[in-house]
């Protein structure tokens, strides 16, 4: 699902589009959800519905992040629009 935020501040574009990426980045490299939910303790339910979230528990992503040795710009794509 893609998370989008309205900004109305003149440093910031009007649009910023977040769409998780998670899903894809395990069939890149061939890894399972349960193996992701053994390395970082997240339920394997959670991880089936984190691309199809608009909100996400922040030590859910940072332990995701970690055992995927990522960063948040590649865990979500983000899209910048005025």
């Amino acid at each position: 699902m893609d998370i989008i935020f309205l900004w109305r501040n003149y440093a910031m574009p009007a649009i910023i589009k977040v769409t998780p990426r998670l899903s894809e980045i395990l069939k890149e490299r061939g890894l399972t959800q349960m193996w992701l939910s053994q390395e970082t303790g997240v339920p394997q339910g959670s991880l089936s519905r984190f691309d199809k979230n608009d909100r996400h528990v922040d030590v859910h992503v940072v332990a995701i992040m970690t055992a995927l040795n990522i960063t948040y710009d590649e865990l979500f794509a983000i899209e910048y629009s005025d």
